[in-house]
């Protein structure tokens, strides 16, 4: 089938949930304007988000709104008409009482505000250091889809940031001093998004991202040799990446199924040493922070392998240090992959090839096949996707399984692995990194009655730190390999206190209530 080759430019169009009224920067008579102009709205049966949705595109304002006051999935009947857009905003969520302002290009939705008693306000020590809160949920604005894995990153100081869950989840633990700061949302396929941290703060709030597409016709089309650039990458590598070792503070999470069942979950915060990316004299080392593990007591006799997945595999991610033979097309050992250049797409703003890569065909062995995402202006690979190939991935289990029960049969199905950089000063560090490996497993000498097993492990990098960088002590270390203890907790939400983490999926979170579970957390 011949290949095409698209080329996309983003845009977004961003809803917000709010919950309290933020004070008016508007000028009140421009305000007045805006919610009293006249608009179409055609009759119609749709969801309150659809609808608001086409009152945001005839008056080129954006909404801001807590779902805690209007429910997005609620159908609602509007007969066809002009409208002010205040009372087409009223008709549609079925409140006359919620309190409309105007705040730039932005329509924010809130109840009004009640007056309160003035508290004493008691002086902030120097000491002491108050952090806020910011987190909702990122979707796809056509199709309402969550945006797992984008990148959720505070603007005025890039060394701090998060990436949103599997269900498009964020949350982003920040100083006061930061309030004021612009927050930037992206990810692969949108342009970025950025927005005032105060107007997100402490309220659950909902973004969507509009993609579009730039018509072939648009764009200068000129071949593209997918080996030129790897070598380019290569040879920049030393003017892209980091040349001096620094701190990075890491969230991880690794967790296994079983049966479409939560069997376990460990969380921790690791403080990483990273040695430069050129000059390989020393290796990476991984600190403990804090932790936890969280077992399900019914399910704990079902882990009966151990994966290579886990702290080892996150470290070795970092493909841009730990070099993978298809990033290597010079060596003789890449003969068996075929490159081609596949699309141009933007992330961060910034337009990027993207490269894709597999066996050749008459290769039989399991190798890997993918997509790298290349800056089309200084060669620095921004992402990195890639899998064993499908048609050979069940002949893969020697080299993911390290260990198992002489009884069973574990047969690897899907095995998938996902990591980014992120660029800071100019200054490009691993930021992200996920792997999803999915098997089957059975017992010898049985025809029927498989089950699945999916063991998963990610970590994202939440801070960078160049000053007074050193290399730990050798009893501060932590083993790569560790398997960590277990020992009797309850899931606390506020047990990472001010670490930046990484929410639990919706389904995570179900499955961790129900369970007995078990925690061992070491001090930091």
């Amino acid at each position: 089938m011949k290949r095409t080759v698209t080329y996309r430019l983003f845009f977004c169009l961003i809803g917000l949930l709010l919950m309290t009224a933020i004070p008016l920067r508007a000028d009140d008579k421009d305000n007045k304007n805006v919610l009293e102009r006249l608009i179409h709205i055609s009759k119609s049966k749709e969801t309150v988000y659809d609808l608001l949705g086409k009152v945001s595109e005839q008056s080129g304002y954006l909404f801001i709104y807590d779902s805690k006051i209007i429910d997005n999935e609620q159908v609602v009947k509007i007969s066809g008409g002009k409208y002010s857009v205040r009372e087409a905003i009223y008709r549609i969520t079925g409140d006359r009482n919620l309190a409309l302002r105007v705040i730039g290009n932005h329509i924010l939705i809130s109840r009004p505000v009640e007056e309160t008693p003035v508290k004493e306000v008691l002086p902030i020590l120097p000491d002491t250091v108050t952090y806020f809160t910011l987190e909702g949920i990122l979707r796809d604005k056509y199709t309402n889809e969550p945006i797992p894995f984008a990148t959720v990153s505070v603007n005025d100081d890039g060394s701090i940031g998060n990436v949103t869950n599997q269900g498009g989840e964020f949350r982003l633990r920040l100083p006061d001093t930061l309030r004021q700061s612009q927050i930037n949302f992206s990810h692969v396929g949108y342009q970025p998004y950025q927005i005032e941290s105060s107007l997100l703060a402490e309220r659950y709030s909902m973004l969507t991202l509009e993609p579009k597409v730039i018509p072939i016709q648009e764009v200068v089309v000129r071949i593209v040799n997918p080996l030129r650039l790897l070598r380019e990458m290569e040879e920049k590598k030393s003017i892209n990446y980091s040349q001096e070792p620094v701190y990075q503070t890491t969230f991880y999470r690794e967790g296994i199924e079983r049966k479409n069942k939560f069997v376990s979950l460990t969380e921790a915060i690791f403080k990483i040493y990273k040695s430069p990316y050129t000059r390989h004299t020393v290796p990476d080392q991984v600190k403990l922070l804090k932790m936890r593990r969280i077992s399900n007591n019914q399910e704990r006799d079902t882990i009966i392998a151990k994966m290579k997945s886990g702290i080892n595999a996150s470290m070795q991610l970092d493909i841009i240090k730990d070099v993978p033979d298809f990033l290597v097309p010079e060596s003789e050992v890449n003969y068996p992959y075929v490159y081609a250049h596949s699309d141009i797409t933007v992330i961060d703003n910034r337009m990027a090839n993207v490269i894709s890569f597999e066996q050749r065909e008459f290769i039989t062995s399991p190798l890997l096949k993918g997509n790298l995402y290349i800056d089309s202006e200084n060669s620095a690979l921004l992402r990195a996707e890639f899998e064993i190939h499908p048609k050979y991935v069940k002949d893969a289990a020697n080299m993911l399984v390290e260990k198992k029960s002489r009884n069973l049969k574990i047969i690897p199905q899907k095995v998938v692995y996902t990591v980014s950089y992120k660029p800071w000063n100019g200054i490009y560090y691993v930021s992200h990194v996920r792997g999803d490996l999915h098997f089957k497993v059975k017992k010898k000498k049985q025809l029927f009655g498989s089950s699945p097993l999916h063991v998963w492990f990610e970590m994202v990098v939440c801070k960078t730190d160049t000053d007074n960088v050193s290399r730990f002590g050798r009893k501060e270390t932590l083993s790569t390999r560790t398997v960590f203890s277990e020992t009797k907790f309850n899931y606390d939400e506020s047990f990472w206190g001010n670490f930046n983490v990484i929410p639990p999926e919706e389904k995570l979170n179900e499955a961790i209530g129900k369970i007995s579970s078990k925690i061992e957390e070491t001090g930091y």
